[in-house]
């Protein structure tokens, strides 16, 4: 066919146009490639590689880089920040509720407001306001919760019904529980009470054991050490009756594990987020019941656990697409996929409001409703302020561990705990 002048000034005029129509438009006919990071691969790698899969089925036009993933949040955090160095951030990673205010302070997250304000859909996703707080540093949106837990315990029914207990009514108390537990012990049969798992990623369950008797972290101005209190004074002192009353070991978390599993452990008090795998490690040797941690306050608080997902693409192209998965991973249908394959809670109300989601699913399996159940007290999970906020969480790690292994005595392990950590906080000035 003849090439006329017209048909060139016409094609020209065209071309000239779709090059003038911005980056990310253009965009839309092409692949958007992103790269997304995770960690903790023993609860999430077959997970996101599912929900990755089930993404990009419905939308072929985007494709996800499921990052090598990292070991637990403190990894993640330390990875991402070296990240950041060498601009190599990955498009969309799941953190740890308490590393946002870090990665805060180095302006690495986009606020996902906008992007929420701006799509009709978010009004339909039942992100639960007191949930999505959790996502928020200061008036940002930081993240929006994917996965989320609270501390309970695990009770193998048999070996509480051998030691005199009663799996109808559970210990409320921490004294109820550790003579309990002191009760089920048995070395010369191999069998142990109870192992709190006091090394959870981000000092979790030492903040558990304070806040649930009323303290805090740190003072309201953040100047000062504040869990050497009452409060703080009590929770290190539980801490050790577990190991003389309740007999409890100083083994790694791994050994309990398999020791509840094994039918071996009587009591272990782990995150919701360890369910799942509960159930399918124990089959049908022994009936799982799972309990609330127990409350030692008038005013007592349970720190959430868990992750998020957070976007740290910059060009808007990406931003956009990141945007779609976030929303699908902490929508109904990911947060459906996220609870059939852990503990965890979802950050929206509507799976457990819906037959064809999670509403038979929660009627089926009362454990899981355990930790929805502790939503009153919940709050958030404290994030030590400053460039320290990792080696805060070690050097507490440390101190407890003198607990756990009678090297020193509680109070002293507090004294010294609370010296350290006042030395690691950000120096204030005037």
């Amino acid at each position: 066919m003849a090439f006329t002048r017209r048909r060139l000034v016409t094609s020209t005029a065209a071309l000239a146009g779709t090059l003038a129509l911005p980056g990310y438009l253009r965009a839309q006919s092409q692949t958007v490639e992103l790269t997304c990071q995770y960690s903790t691969p023993v609860l999430f790698k077959d997970l996101m590689e599912r929900l990755v899969r089930d993404f990009q089925a419905a939308h072929p036009a985007i494709k996800i880089t499921l990052r090598a993933p990292e070991t637990d949040y403190e990894a993640i955090l330390q990875r991402n920040l070296r990240d950041v160095v060498t601009n190599n951030l990955p498009d969309i990673a799941f953190h740890g509720l308490n590393r946002q205010r870090t990665l805060e302070e180095r302006g690495v997250p986009v606020d996902l407001k906008p992007f929420m304000a701006a799509d009709p859909e978010t009004a339909s996703l039942g992100f639960s306001p007191t949930l999505l707080s959790l996502g928020q540093v200061g008036a940002k949106q930081t993240g929006i919760g994917f996965a989320l837990s609270t501390p309970i315990l695990y009770y193998n029914t048999e070996l509480v019904k051998a030691a005199g207990g009663d799996p109808d009514k559970l210990p409320s108390s921490w004294p109820e529980l550790i003579a309990l537990a002191g009760a089920i012990a048995a070395p010369a049969q191999n069998r142990t009470g109870l192992f709190f798992d006091w090394t959870i990623t981000g000092n979790w369950s030492w903040q558990a054991l304070v806040l649930s008797h009323g303290g805090t972290m740190l003072s309201a101005d953040e100047s000062k050490v504040a869990f050497t209190e009452a409060p703080g004074r009590q929770a290190i002192g539980v801490l050790r009756d577990m190991v003389d009353r309740g007999r409890m070991p100083d083994i790694q978390a791994a050994t309990a594990f398999q020791d509840f599993f094994s039918g071996r452990l009587g009591i272990s008090m782990q995150s919701t987020a360890q369910l799942a795998r509960y159930n399918r490690e124990i089959g049908g040797r022994f009936k799982l019941v799972c309990g609330r941690f127990p409350l030692s306050a008038a005013t007592p608080r349970l720190p959430a656990g868990g992750n998020v997902a957070m976007m740290f693409a910059k060009d808007r192209a990406r931003q956009e697409a990141a945007w779609k998965f976030i929303k699908f991973a902490t929508g109904p249908i990911g947060a459906t996929a996220m609870v059939n394959s852990t503990g965890y809670m979802p950050a929206t109300t509507v799976p457990a409001e819906r037959e064809d989601l999670l509403g038979k699913f929660y009627r089926d399996n009362p454990n899981h409703l355990v930790a929805i159940r502790q939503q009153d007290v919940i709050t958030g999970w404290y994030a030590f302020p400053g460039q320290n906020a990792l080696r805060i969480t070690d050097v507490i790690n440390d101190h407890l561990q003198t607990v756990v292994n009678k090297s020193r005595e509680p109070e002293a392990a507090l004294t010294s705990m609370a010296n350290a950590v006042q030395g690691l906080l950000p120096r204030r000035t005037g």
